[in-house]
């Protein structure tokens, strides 16, 4: 059974909510570091609830529901599609207290829209697709705390609790078998809610594989580095220029302790490095790097989506089923705090045992972001369209995205350089 498509008063807490946890995540910054310094990954954090606030306001107040703009000058300063990276520094913004109140009117106006007994499906379908936005750049603005140095806030309405328990069973690991065959690849009519880079499913070969029933830990990435991986240019391959370029040694937000080991930065904290932790924050030519040095390779989007599916039709929403991600199936909604330790969450296996394949950290694929054979491009031409051969493709989710975000079947995409991001890795033996 698919998750079902939320009903009005669903959706509205959900709009509700999508603004407010953008508000708490900054909400202890100054003024200043909410504008923050120029830097190619991130956006001004003042500019960006301004943007977040402007693209639910004009998908579903102005273009869903008629309504006239609540900021006439809003187009001009919070429109991405038009407004280079490096220029939004530059703008003249609306104050703190400004772009705050239009974030929450904003959301108030979307959410009694939605409640309204003559809303359109389109409306409504247009309010889950700003949500699902603010869940993408609530996201961000984590990577943002992370890459300033910032602490992460307790957010309010999650019970944290400590990080699921393990025993010597969850620990077994090594490769799951799959004997592949005739799969369909991506989102469905009948989903609630897919983007146009998953559409349409449609059918696909899958030869047999096997994958790691667990992401790669931190441990085993520092095996890596301690064994001169950064260094031996045989396992870089394309990836040499960026890591000439970079002169990267180790893991972004790592350092070496004075005994050797490891330290890793976390918000605006150094942690021992953890075991059993997946190691995050590392890129694509990374990620290729230390499958090289240990004889594996990265799984194919493909062969990720059948693993998480179980390569059955019809599919469930999740690995384990239909019902949301709570903590023992999944590591999301920064209910940790954190990553948590790779053995964890059991009840979240796929039908195949893959643990975690929903949440803690996104995983690299092998493959390049490409649009299935019958795309369908969304009323916002903006999300995958011009990404297509540029990227490559990263699947589950992390701990700091919502579990209402995640399914099987989406889709994320980065370049290759990227390490702020929340991504590991989980790998397959080669030759299967």
């Amino acid at each position: 059974m698919r998750a079902s498509t939320p009903n009005a008063d669903l959706l509205a807490s959900w709009v509700l909510d999508g603004a407010e946890r953008a508000l708490h995540l900054v909400s202890h910054l100054t003024d200043d570091e909410l504008v923050g310094p120029l830097l190619p990954t991130i956006n001004p954090l003042l500019w960006e609830l301004g943007h977040l606030a402007w693209f639910q306001e004009k998908f579903v107040l102005e273009r869903a529901a008629g309504q006239p703009p609540i900021l006439p000058f809003g187009d001009a300063v919070y429109d991405s599609g038009a407004i280079p990276h490096d220029t939004r520094w530059r703008l003249a913004l609306p104050s703190r207290a400004d772009t705050v109140d239009y974030v929450r009117t904003v959301a108030e106006r979307v959410a009694a829209q939605v409640r309204s007994a003559d809303a359109t499906d389109v409306l409504r379908h247009f309010a889950r697709y700003t949500v699902h936005h603010y869940d993408t750049h609530t996201e961000a603005l984590t990577y943002t705390l992370q890459a300033l140095g910032h602490a992460l806030p307790a957010l309010p309405g999650l019970t944290a609790g400590p990080a699921p328990t393990t025993t010597a069973e969850d620990r077994a690991g090594g490769d799951v078998q799959f004997a592949g065959g005739r799969f369909l690849l991506g989102g469905q009519l009948a989903d609630s809610f897919v983007y146009d880079n998953e559409k349409w499913a449609h059918p696909v070969e899958v030869e047999p594989f096997a994958l790691a029933r667990f992401a790669v830990t931190q441990a085993e990435f520092a095996e890596f580095v301690d064994a001169g991986g950064y260094a031996d240019p045989r396992l870089w391959s394309d990836g040499g220029a960026w890591l000439a370029a970079t002169g990267a040694t180790a893991p972004l937000y790592w350092r070496r302790e004075p005994d050797g080991g490891w330290q890793r930065r976390h918000f605006d904290t150094w942690l021992a490095l953890e075991p059993a932790l997946p190691v995050h924050h590392v890129c694509w030519w990374e990620a290729d790097a230390f499958c090289r040095w240990a004889g594996r390779r990265l799984p194919t989007e493909v062969e990720w989506e059948f693993a998480a599916t179980g390569g059955k039709h019809p599919r469930e929403t999740y690995p384990w089923g239909a019902d949301p991600p709570e903590a023992e199936h999944a590591a999301t909604d920064w209910r940790h705090g954190g990553p948590v330790e790779v053995h964890g969450c059991a009840r979240g296996d796929s039908p195949d045992g893959v643990r975690q394949l929903i949440g803690n950290v996104w995983e690299w694929t092998s493959s390049e972001f490409r649009g299935y054979p019958n795309f369908e491009r969304d009323a916002y031409h903006e999300n995958s369209e011009q990404f297509f051969g540029s990227r490559k493709v990263l699947r589950g989710g992390a701990w700091a995205t919502r579990g209402r975000y995640l399914r099987s079947t989406l889709r994320n995409y980065f370049t290759e350089d990227r390490r702020d991001v929340l991504a590991g890795l989980r790998t397959c033996p080669v030759g299967r």
